[in-house]
């Protein structure tokens, strides 16, 4: 299966009329390393966590950058059992993009919708919201209304929590 590029998922978006701004940097693959490239960048700089559990059930959580998250907790609240990080080799197969490039905007490359995506509520309530494009040495702005409406779109309504 071919995976989207991020010329083809901007075009995606562009097409849904939805307004973003990519900025290009250097590729980071930490919160640590996203911090030292975004300067006048406002909104929520969001960190990914693409998870699965022993059933090989799979999520998408999406948290503000500094939120710490208990895994043990975050799987009662979901139900899903206990939660562990999934492999490189799983985040390439379903969401197409490498370590460090974890986006929600990956879940185009879900055709199966096998991925939950779960979003903290904070992650909601700074617009815009700043996620990768499929690739980690971009950082697109998307408003929290657009980013909501293309999941649907995708079919990945999200499920909104709140992780406080």
């Amino acid at each position: 299966m071919s995976q989207c590029t991020p010329a083809q998922l901007l075009s995606q978006l562009e097409a849904m009329g939805i307004e973003t701004a990519t900025r290009r940097h250097e590729p980071v693959f930490t919160v640590e390393q996203a911090k030292t490239v975004r300067a006048g960048l406002p909104g929520t700089h969001c960190k990914n966590l693409f998870l699965k559990n022993k059933k090989g059930a799979m999520w998408l959580v999406v948290l503000a950058e500094d939120h710490r998250l208990d895994l043990n907790e975050l799987g009662e609240r979901l139900g899903s059992g206990r939660l562990s990080f999934a492999s490189e080799r799983r985040l390439e197969e379903y969401l197409g993009v490498i370590p460090g490039a974890v986006t929600p905007l990956a879940v185009i490359n879900d055709a199966d919708r096998a991925v939950t995506v779960v979003i903290e509520r904070s992650v909601l309530g700074n617009d815009p919201i700043n996620c990768h494009p499929l690739d980690n040495s971009m950082t697109t702005a998307i408003s929290a209304a657009d980013l909501t409406r293309y999941l649907e779109f995708t079919g990945h309504a999200p499920v909104v929590i709140d992780l406080d």
